[in-house]
């Protein structure tokens, strides 16, 4: 008989004496000692193995290109040894693999976890500027939604912040940079659309956004073109000689200001800064440069 039958039995026959008031009682204190002989005797049917060598088994298979294997033994120190120091160099090896493998979602998953338990540690700078490419990743063309570009920029912007002076802030700018020029691409998308529907009202609202919010991208210098055609549009011809001076002003060399000026000279009209328009005010405000004269 073994140890988990006798126990059994010597629960039964102890049962056969009592009344049937403490029946139930002593029948649950038997099944929960029995449930921790069973769970006890699964346990030294299969023993933990010593987070070094699951770390070390990870790094080996990750060395030989199998990063699924690899992922999944990094894993397993996790929730072999939770909350060691081998845990946390498992855990952003994690992160790692799964960029590595594409799993962008779980690499962020991993990687936030890894600043939430370690925000002192010399790697959690690395596991923020994973969370900012795995988002940096996912951003689709301008035609689709860019929630994973503002989220990339949210998250490139907490590297730059929170750890200024680690190695990864000249790369997290830098993608900054690129994602806000998704996003007034984006605007300009819209903004087209709208303009070749003769939405005149629309479109400019859009390309406005472009000036106040994303005035120091590539797409400003079209959007100055799109105001001074939208603006011309629907009549408010200072404004459009506004746009147009302002883009002459800041981007001479601009095949948009170009395009600008012919409009308005086939109207008998020319580039003039009105310096109390938004379109002045705005675009030195965000770009820190000013207009002519």
């Amino acid at each position: 008989m073994t140890h988990i039958e006798a126990t059994a039995s010597s629960a039964m026959e102890r049962l056969g004496r009592m009344g049937a008031a403490t029946l139930r009682v002593a029948l649950l204190c038997s099944l929960v000692a029995l449930a921790g002989c069973l769970g006890k005797e699964s346990d030294s049917d299969e023993p933990d193995i010593p987070a070094g060598e699951l770390y070390n088994q990870g790094l080996k298979l990750m060395s030989e290109g199998k990063l699924r294997q690899a992922n999944t033994r990094f894993g397993e120190v996790d929730k072999q040894h939770p909350y060691t120091e081998w845990a946390r160099k498992a855990l952003i090896m994690q992160a790692f693999t799964n960029y590595r493998l594409g799993k962008f979602d779980d690499c962020i998953e991993s990687a936030k976890r890894y600043v939430a338990l370690y925000p002192a540690s010399p790697d959690a700078a690395y596991a923020q500027y994973m969370i900012g490419q795995s988002y940096f990743k996912q951003i689709p063309d301008v035609t689709r939604d860019q929630e994973s570009t503002q989220r990339a920029i949210a998250a490139m912007q907490e590297v730059v912040e929170r750890y200024p002076t680690s190695e990864y802030v000249d790369d997290a700018q830098k993608a900054i940079i690129f994602a806000r020029d998704q996003l007034a691409g984006k605007e300009m998308q819209i903004g087209r659309y709208y303009l070749e529907r003769r939405e005149y009202t629309a479109a400019i609202n859009r390309f406005k956004t472009v000036v106040t919010q994303y005035g120091n991208t590539r797409q400003v210098e079209e959007a100055l073109y799109r105001l001074t055609s939208a603006y011309y549009a629907i009549g408010v011809v200072n404004e459009a000689q506004t746009a147009a001076a302002v883009l002459g002003h800041n981007f001479p060399d601009s095949t948009w200001y170009k395009d600008a000026y012919t409009l308005l000279e086939s109207k008998g009209l020319s580039p003039s800064e009105n310096k109390s328009s938004w379109i002045s005010k705005a675009f030195q405000t965000v770009t820190g440069l000013g207009g002519g004269a």
